[in-house]
């Protein structure tokens, strides 16, 4: 029986399905002039979204300041950008606060803090400062994270996860207390990244489909909690995808790969995830279909998991998050 777990809620990443979708970020070329103004308007409607349907978990999208990182095209320095938005960022975190949101942010692919190359090194430690500066710049609480992986072993794993800590340990303070660290599904586990957590303390997210591809034995979810001190923990949640792949011009279908997420996420994973937290938990669906994923997981766990379901909304859902 699941019923005793503790109180949790549920989010989703950047993109609005319901609703006919809406746009979470200005998204529009270099060319037409996009700019952390827009995103702002953009964000104030999706929150409005997000407290309809009573979701509390949100991670806004890495391009919220347009090419604010882009070392060819300055005119866009996101430091530039937030100083021209700071009465915007402010009401726009104020209303964040009211509604009980838990902000994050996920820098992408390209964000590599281990890289041996210097110059993407540099670029990727600019994209983990302007999200902190961004995080700031809302108000946000220290629940709120910029969430990244190690990144590549690049033929020699220890080496590049001493690389990653003397590459965070560079980073500004604001960056540090912002940074939050990832396992992934193929090279580093959760013992490497509590490592780095030991070494340099930095707060550890924990990703139940990472963990079962590329498993740590004998640690879990309670240990990467552990690392969150007072602050709420985050886990990132997501199931197997199963059906067929299409692929080439042809559409062959072939099985789908062990790594990949599916479109919705099973119940039995997310009670799997929620029986092994030590408290309260805040949880990140990273499903495909984003917010409509998570509205069908509630229904899912209200059915199977009657107590359990009522942790995903209601009053469960705007306890602080720190």
């Amino acid at each position: 029986m699941l019923d005793n777990a503790p109180p949790y809620r549920l989010g989703f990443a950047v993109k609005v399905l319901g609703e006919g979708g809406l746009k979470t970020a200005d998204t529009r070329r270099w060319q037409s002039g996009p700019h952390l103004s827009r995103s702002i308007e953009l964000l104030d409607t999706v929150f409005d979204y997000l407290d309809r349907i009573d979701v509390r978990v949100y991670r806004m999208s890495s391009s919220t300041v347009p090419y604010g990182t882009h070392t060819g095209l300055p005119q866009f320095d996101y430091r530039r950008q937030i100083d021209d938005c700071v009465d915007e960022l402010a009401a726009l975190g104020g209303k964040a606060r009211r509604l009980g949101l838990r902000l994050s942010t996920h820098p992408g692919q390209y964000t590599v803090l281990n890289s041996p190359d210097p110059e993407l090194n540099a670029k990727s430690a600019l994209d983990l400062e302007q999200d902190s500066l961004l995080l700031e710049a809302l108000g946000a609480g220290p629940e709120a994270a910029v969430v990244v992986h190690v990144g590549g072993a690049y033929g020699d794993k220890r080496s590049a996860l001493d690389r990653w800590m003397r590459a965070y340990e560079s980073l500004s303070e604001r960056a540090q207390a912002r940074v939050a660290l990832e396992h992934d599904e193929t090279c580093f586990d959760l013992a490497d990244v509590l490592e780095a957590h030991r070494h340099t303390g930095v707060r550890v997210v924990f990703d139940l489909h990472h963990h079962r591809c590329n498993p740590a034995p004998g640690l879990g979810l309670a240990d990467a909690c552990t690392t969150w001190g007072k602050v709420r923990p985050k886990a990132h949640l997501s199931s197997a995808r199963t059906e067929f792949r299409e692929v080439g011009p042809d559409r062959r279908k072939l099985p789908p790969l062990l790594d990949q997420h599916g479109d919705f996420v099973q119940p039995w994973d997310a009670a799997e995830l929620l029986h092994a937290a030590p408290g309260p938990l805040d949880v990140v669906v990273e499903a495909k279909a984003k917010d409509l994923a998570v509205l069908r997981l509630r229904e899912q766990l209200a059915r199977l998991y009657p107590l359990l379901g009522q942790g995903a909304g209601g009053a469960l859902a705007r306890r602080p998050a720190a």
